[in-house]
């Protein structure tokens, strides 16, 4: 049995949930900067992951799973970093150096509640694809073990 694709899988899903973990990072990293070295305002970011398939779609495919071959099931097709839709948080400032003539200032709108609910959920994501990984791993090795016997 060939047990490369439930390992790519995993290793996708733990690729995935590692770029939710640095994203969710970076965007509270920037929580409070106001302007970037180009003067723009930082815009939090998201992490947008879609399937290869779904899961019904690849239960109703008709190859076999004996057929697949490692490079036809990669579990993501496609990962893409896209700004948030939210616009800035204004803050009364007027102190500020970057205040501006009414005393606001313009942060980033990052919600760091927001922002720790996704990067437990990203880790718990991704200790699923480890357990996973594991589990596919032992299952390789029983078998293994299972034909040496003889």
């Amino acid at each position: 049995m060939d047990y490369s694709n439930s390992f790519a899988i995993s290793a996708t899903g733990m690729s995935v949930e590692r770029l939710r973990l640095d994203v969710t990072a970076l965007n509270l990293a920037n929580a409070n900067t106001t302007k970037r070295a180009d003067g723009t305002l930082y815009s939090p970011m998201k992490v947008v992951a879609t399937p290869s398939e779904t899961f019904v779609e690849a239960l109703k495919n008709e190859a076999s799973a004996a057929t697949l071959h490692s490079s036809d099931v990669n579990g993501v097709a496609d990962i893409k970093l896209v700004p948030s839709a939210v616009g800035p948080k204004k803050v009364h400032d007027p102190a500020h150096p970057q205040a501006d003539e009414k005393g606001f200032v313009d942060y980033p709108n990052v919600n760091p509640a927001d922002e720790m609910i996704n990067m437990i959920s990203a880790q718990r994501s991704y200790e699923a694809n480890v357990k996973a990984f594991n589990a596919t791993k032992a299952m390789a090795l029983r078998a293994l073990q299972i034909g040496g016997s003889k």
